[in-house]
């Protein structure tokens, strides 16, 4: 990642001029390495001691034996979108829209966020997408701005190459807007995600009411767009995100041609490879692999795609995301704390790794000097239990 990205996005565009102070006490601290009983203090919303013990100081809160672990960060989500359109057809006004997208991500222990917006449209037929964006963007940025959020916001541009204007799109964003992330998109029938068409069939037709005619119609139109603007595209959005000072994204790696690909573009971080072939391959290109928390909860793809549980178990899995369900990012971290037998590595790809691939160098673990933003869970059964959840050592859940 540029560097002038982190600088003038934690500089320009600060989450809340207002910091927290907090000591949380005689709790399970979940440190890198490690889990000791002990506690954490923030001040001005910075993490100012971390100390070993179960001493409760006057003041303090008692976290009798719950863990403290570091606020989630979420490089990958579909939420925001679900706040605009709740229903296919429907626009619900912005701004009430992102404060309840905000608040729900709060409740849920993440702190960061890289909100994904589609650009690139397509205007014609039942598949078509309107340009949206730009105008997304300017509402929340104005909103963070005026400290209407809870948790820290960068935006994520999910870039439809095979679409009919990206490169007008994203020559619409300048560095100063926070943009995060860039990653590349091909949604093409047959390839990555949709291989298998049947399955693409029931995601539209349910989506957007397509009969057998309509999706035929539909998946022409999106092989004439790949072969008229792919190329072009794949290039030109790489060149954008280096203009952005943007972190690249590759999506639904698919072979190991695919991955090579993504290595030559410069990409650090794959979404959800969809086999086991992709995810290897990205291991020896040095890009961190990355999956939805859905397919590690529910055993397996609602796409027929490789399962993360089978990345996880070959030391394949590097960052978890939440996808399309919020509250699955903490669940999936003591998942994986159970099938690894390790609470901080797996706590570590809700956390440390995502911030890392992103190039966010404050926050992520329990460490002196970086921010405080942290949850206290407490676990029944096999169910993390948020018991409170603090961003720059405020509680905002």
């Amino acid at each position: 990642m540029n560097s002038s990205f982190l600088a003038s996005s934690l500089a320009k565009a600060c989450d809340s001029d207002i910091s927290g102070d907090l000591c949380l006490a005689n709790a399970r601290l979940v440190l890198p390495d490690r889990v000791v009983t002990g506690s954490v203090t923030i001040e001005q919303g910075v993490i100012t001691e971390i100390a070993e013990g179960d001493r409760v100081l006057v003041g303090a809160d008692d976290c009798t034996g719950d863990f403290v672990l570091p606020g989630l960060v979420e490089l990958h989500t579909d939420n925001i979108e679900r706040h605009i359109e709740p229903r296919p057809e429907v626009d619900w006004p912005h701004l009430p829209a992102l404060i309840a997208h905000d608040a729900e991500l709060a409740s849920t222990g993440i702190t960061t966020v890289f909100d994904a917006m589609r650009v690139g449209s397509i205007h014609g037929g039942k598949g078509r997408y309107i340009d949206y964006a730009r105008k997304l963007a300017d509402e929340l940025l104005s909103a963070q701005a005026e400290g209407f959020f809870k948790i820290s916001h960068f935006l994520h541009l999910r870039a439809e190459i095979c679409s009919e204007t990206l490169l007008q799109e994203l020559a619409c964003f300048g560095p100063e807007d926070r943009v995060g992330i860039v990653s590349l998109m091909d949604h093409t029938p047959g390839q990555r995600q949709f291989r298998n068409l049947s399955r693409l069939k029931t995601y539209v037709s349910k989506k957007r009411g397509m009969n057998d005619a309509e999706f035929a119609a539909h998946v022409e139109n999106l092989h004439g767009l790949q072969k008229r603007f792919g190329r072009k595209h794949e290039a030109g959005a790489v060149t954008e995100a280096a203009r952005l000072g943007a972190t690249l994204a590759s999506h639904d790696d698919t072979t190991a041609q695919h991955v090579d690909t993504s290595s030559e573009n410069g990409a650090a971080f794959a979404e959800f490879p969809t086999t086991f072939e992709a995810a290897a391959a990205c291991r020896t290109k040095n890009i961190a692999v990355m999956m939805g928390a859905p397919n590690l909860i529910r055993g397996g793809s609602h796409s027929g795609n490789v399962a993360a549980k089978d990345l996880a178990m070959a030391d394949l899995l590097d960052i978890v995301s939440s996808d399309y369900v919020p509250s699955a990012l903490l669940l999936s971290a003591f998942h994986l704390a159970e099938l690894w037998d390790d609470l901080p590595r797996a706590v570590a790809t809700v956390t440390r790794n995502p911030a890392k691939a992103v190039g966010l160098d404050d926050r992520g673990a329990l460490r002196v000097g970086w921010r405080g933003d942290v949850l206290r869970v407490r676990r029944m059964a096999h169910t993390p239990i948020l018991r409170g959840v603090w961003s720059r050592g405020n509680k905002v859940s």
